[in-house]
């Protein structure tokens, strides 16, 4: 991931709302969820919903697909994994002994 491509993930991430969604979406994994149970999980209305999702979409943080009459949402685990292999990517580089605990942290953390 080059450094535009995260600001642009960040930017999608900069709201609560937002960051609440793809860390539930983060939770179904590959599977997803339909878009009328995130709403009801965020509490918020599905119009609303679909204007967090369009900003997470265009970050690249977001996919979607059509299964029946419903849409199932799902994080873009790819381009999570980017994002934080991009923050951790110098990790340490200066001071081994600050970041004892990160390769255990990503091993951890998905994927």
């Amino acid at each position: 991931m080059d450094i535009l491509s995260a600001l642009k993930a960040f930017t999608g991430l900069s709201q609560e709302t937002r960051l609440t969604a793809l860390r539930i979406l983060v939770k179904h994994g590959r599977q997803g969820i339909a878009a009328g149970a995130l709403s009801q999980q965020l509490g918020i209305p599905q119009n609303t919903l679909s204007f967090h999702l369009a900003h997470l979409s265009q970050a690249g943080l977001v996919t979607s697909r059509k299964q029946g009459r419903s849409i199932i949402y799902c994080a873009d685990l790819d381009t999570v994994q980017a994002l934080v292999q991009f923050l951790l990517e110098d990790c340490c580089a200066m001071d081994q002994s600050t970041c004892k605990n990160v390769e255990k942290i990503l091993q951890k953390a998905c994927c």
